[in-house]
């Protein structure tokens, strides 16, 4: 039994609603959640409206039916998208509902599915969602992705441990990595926390690489070329009315988009990728001239291709984040199967959509004049991660001087 457990629980639901979402007075927020995390929903539910909520929408998932459906189902059902789900995401577009995600899932819950209804389902999805997820990564209004344990997540992280001690072993660690105690001052931690990142986006900005080159070990020798106005962020992000928000926590990573045509070389994931309720492992991407051309995998490979098949902006980079080896997630040493939390143990690249405020004025573009800056488009984005702990990550600058920015897996300044 963890100590003091419904009092970190409380300073976690706190902590999201208020750090991540920072609800405003009025606003509708919407919390996406399975069934097995109702008590965490309940708790953000209420938080939100401690902040002045009008009121808040809750939507349950449940993964096990969710598999049956995948395997049971008949298959036109995965070509599909139901109106009715539509008419929602457009509703919450339409009132600009700050959005919580929390997540928890069984890392292999689609294990054994046939990957063409997981392609399906994603293609059938994307374009009808789109203007909403369009409208979340541009940041018109505060969204943020959390974490709850499940049992089955739980067990994959702590091999060793079996139902509720494996639970209470996740906990602690989501507990440790998201600066909760149970002091109720998390909040305070996270502000200065973002404010570090805000100062480290900045020295990053004011270098203006025109590219980046990685190389380690394992044999990454990959060179991505920079947007020429291109935006570094980190910690927290503004709504064009102002208001700050922070999209995960927990999070170490400074980020920016890539030029979508400009990478070229061989990148090879650090971790595993769990990816649409399967694992991908041991895996490399081939670039040339920004297009993935190549794609192995050691498991999981057919996955892996069909999700870069989802579009042709599947097909080429949204995303280049720096995080230093030696995080506070990194140095649990737990492999937590969970991209919000190994994405953060760990520098990562994206394939799929990049985010618009990161180049600048790009939130005012409208597509055409994003791709022509640089920024990619699709109905996709997956991290993937590939810092080691002797990544190397020069910078050049448009006048040719190279800059070492990372040096054995670490921030060089």
């Amino acid at each position: 039994m963890i100590q003091d457990f419904q009092a970190k629980l409380k300073e976690y639901a706190h902590l999201l609603v208020e750090v991540g979402l920072n609800v405003q007075p009025g606003q509708t927020p919407c919390i996406s959640s399975d069934i097995e995390y109702a008590q965490l929903a309940r708790m953000c539910a209420s938080a939100c409206y401690d902040r002045g909520a009008r009121d808040v929408v809750v939507t349950y998932g449940d993964d096990l039916i969710t598999r049956e459906s995948f395997l049971r189902a008949d298959a036109a059902v995965f070509e599909e998208y139901p109106s009715y789900l539509k008419a929602r995401f457009d509703w919450f577009l339409e009132q600009k509902s700050p959005r919580l995600s929390l997540t928890g899932s069984d890392p292999e819950l689609l294990k054994g599915v046939d990957p063409a209804r997981i392609q399906a389902r994603r293609k059938a999805s994307g374009p009808p969602t789109k203007p909403y997820f369009d409208a979340l990564t541009a940041g018109r209004f505060q969204w943020c992705v959390g974490s709850c344990p499940t049992p089955a997540w739980a067990e994959k992280a702590f091999p060793d441990k079996k139902g509720e001690e494996a639970v209470d072993a996740l906990w602690e660690a989501i507990f440790s990595v998201c600066r909760i105690t149970g002091d109720s001052r998390a909040v305070e931690r996270w502000q200065a926390h973002v404010a570090a990142a805000a100062r480290r986006a900045k020295l990053l900005n004011e270098y203006n690489f025109a590219s980046l080159h990685y190389a380690n070990a394992l044999g990454t020798d990959l060179t991505i070329t920079l947007p020429e106005n291109h935006v570094w962020g980190g910690g927290s992000e503004l709504t064009p009315e102002g208001v700050e928000f922070v999209a995960n926590i927990p999070t170490e990573e400074i980020f920016t988009a890539p030029r979508w045509d400009g990478v070229n070389g061989r990148a090879y994931a650090s971790l595993p990728l769990a990816l649409d309720g399967n694992l991908v492992k041991d895996f490399y991407l081939d670039f040339q001239d920004g297009r993935i051309v190549d794609v192995h995998a050691g498991e999981g490979e057919e996955i892996l291709r069909r999700a870069i098949g989802a579009d042709e902006g599947a097909h080429y980079l949204g995303e280049v984040a720096l995080v230093p080896y030696d995080s506070p997630i990194r140095n649990t040493g737990i492999l937590f199967y969970e991209t919000l939390f190994d994405e953060n143990a760990s520098c990562h690249l994206a394939f799929g959509h990049a985010y618009p405020n990161c180049v600048k004025g790009g939130e005012d573009m409208d597509q055409e004049a994003q791709k022509a800056a640089g920024l990619n488009d699709s109905i996709t984005h997956v991290d993937f991660m590939v810092g080691t702990s002797d990544l190397s990550i020069v910078g050049t600058t448009h006048g040719g001087e190279e800059i070492p920015v990372f040096v054995n897996g670490n921030f060089a300044f």
